[in-house]
């Protein structure tokens, strides 16, 4: 493979993580940006709970507002000390698969992520027989490290 066409890859697999090029018909895991860690100031603004104007206290009279409770929003995974997501194994594995996923011709079906390690997690990628091609497999198993590397960034492994 030509150096050309390898940078066209990782300026692809670079663009799809931060965002651009998705395709359609393949269903994604929760997108990186709710892995990262937000900012101590963006955090009571991120989880402010938003009432339709039907529920709104000031539009309903004294005896509906002891109904009306603001709903709790759903606290995100665990963070770490240095502001960084604990998620499991598996979930860990369905973002690298998502991400992976977002590469041109990537089969869909008989493929497999393993996460093994500890503090510094690892991604192992397997395929089934016949289900790509020799070239291609080589190319995600390039591409793994790179997007291993990027997601060590901002998710831990849970133990």
């Amino acid at each position: 493979m030509s150096d050309d066409g390898r940078d066209a890859g990782l300026v692809a697999m670079i663009s799809s993580i931060l965002g651009g090029n998705k395709r359609a018909e393949v269903a994604h895991p929760p997108p990186l940006a709710d892995f990262m860690p937000i900012a101590p100031a963006a955090a009571p603004i991120a989880e402010l709970a938003q009432i339709p104007e039907a529920e709104s206290p000031k539009l309903q009279d004294a005896s509906n507002r002891a109904a009306v409770a603001p709903k709790p929003v759903a606290p995100g995974p665990p963070l770490t000390p240095d502001g960084k997501r604990l998620l499991p194994a598996d979930a860990i594995a369905d973002l690298v698969l998502g991400e992976l996923r977002k590469i041109e011709d990537f089969p869909a079906s008989g493929v497999s992520v393993t996460v093994y390690g500890y503090r510094h997690w690892n991604a192992m990628i397997t395929f089934a027989p016949f289900s790509t091609t020799f070239q291609n497999a080589t190319r995600f198993r390039q591409a793994l490290p790179d997007l291993v590397f990027k997601l060590r960034r901002f998710v831990e492994l849970e133990i």
